[in-house]
């Protein structure tokens, strides 16, 4: 059994501590499991509990009428409802709950719901972005185990891949091209692969690298095949190297590049190279595409 901390009960639900603190005391929700040290957690149940109380509270649901449903009843509320102004937090929570359990089946069925509803744009930046950054804050705190990670990627991998190959090639096959990787141990391809769909899709030429890269392999590749610009997205800073450290690193191997930086890593970014950018948003990341350089 997993076993969650306050703090994560607050990242995945968007509600503050302190109130779940309250709605503790005052309704007996989200009541935690107790160590022996008499240290308080909480389990999978627990953690699915709260997720179904904060998706119906985020869609109107008054938490007095939340508290006066049993388990079962909030269980079957919470899959009733599908509120159309926040659908994506459904989907969230449920893929949530599918790969706390390891439910291969219904992890991919609301996979392939939410792309169908919403299409593969918004249904990645609505809801697969900010399910994968609320499971990799879990994985790094050591609150989710990898084979969770991975089962999840996996099947995201997949579906982005097939829908990357149904892209035509773009028509532009020159020296103007950008170069996607992800650094040495850092292993978080999803976002990239997106990126590189949203560049294909716009008709930008890309050369992907993928994950784990060695920074002496983009310098090998660079001697003997052109192109104009390297993204590079990082998450999970397993590098020892300060973010800063690395981007200046990368700006100086490749001091004739436009260097873009991207991931949750950006934001700890105090120097910024001549020739480097950081994009610490979904929206900067996908306005790349349209960026007059590329064309």
């Amino acid at each position: 059994m997993n076993q969650f901390t306050i703090k994560d009960i607050e990242n995945l639900s968007g509600i503050k501590a302190h109130t779940w603190r309250i709605w503790e005391q005052r309704y007996g929700l989200g009541i935690p499991q107790r160590k022996e040290s008499n240290h308080r957690f909480y389990g999978n149940e627990n953690l699915k509990q709260i997720l179904r109380i904060s998706y119906l509270y985020h869609g109107g649901i008054k938490i007095s009428k939340i508290a006066s449903l049993d388990t079962e009843e909030l269980k079957k509320q919470a899959l009733a409802n599908t509120f159309k102004e926040n659908e994506h937090e459904y989907y969230i929570k449920e893929l949530i709950e599918a790969s706390i359990d390891l439910d291969e089946e219904r992890f991919e069925r609301i996979f392939v719901e939410a792309i169908e509803r919403m299409g593969l744009e918004d249904g990645f930046i609505k809801v697969l972005y900010i399910f994968q950054e609320k499971i990799g804050v879990l994985w790094l705190t050591d609150h989710v185990i990898p084979a969770q990670e991975h089962f999840t990627s996996n099947i995201i991998r997949q579906k982005l891949t097939v829908a990357i190959d149904q892209l035509p090639l773009p028509g532009n096959q020159g020296e103007k091209a950008i170069l996607l990787f992800t650094p040495e141990r850092e292993h978080h391809e999803i976002p990239l692969q997106f990126i590189h769909y949203n560049l294909k899709k716009n008709g930008i030429r890309v050369i992907y690298f993928g994950s784990n890269v060695k920074l002496q392999h983009l310098q090998l590749f660079a001697e003997e095949q052109p192109f104009t610009h390297i993204l590079f997205h990082l998450v999970t800073n397993l590098t020892n190297l300060h973010p800063d450290k690395y981007l200046q690193q990368i700006s100086s191997a490749f001091a004739d590049k436009q260097i873009l930086m991207s991931g949750s890593q950006a934001d700890k970014i105090t120097k910024l190279p001549g020739n480097a950018r950081v994009l610490k948003s979904i929206d900067e990341i996908l306005g790349i595409t349209a960026e007059q350089f590329f064309s």
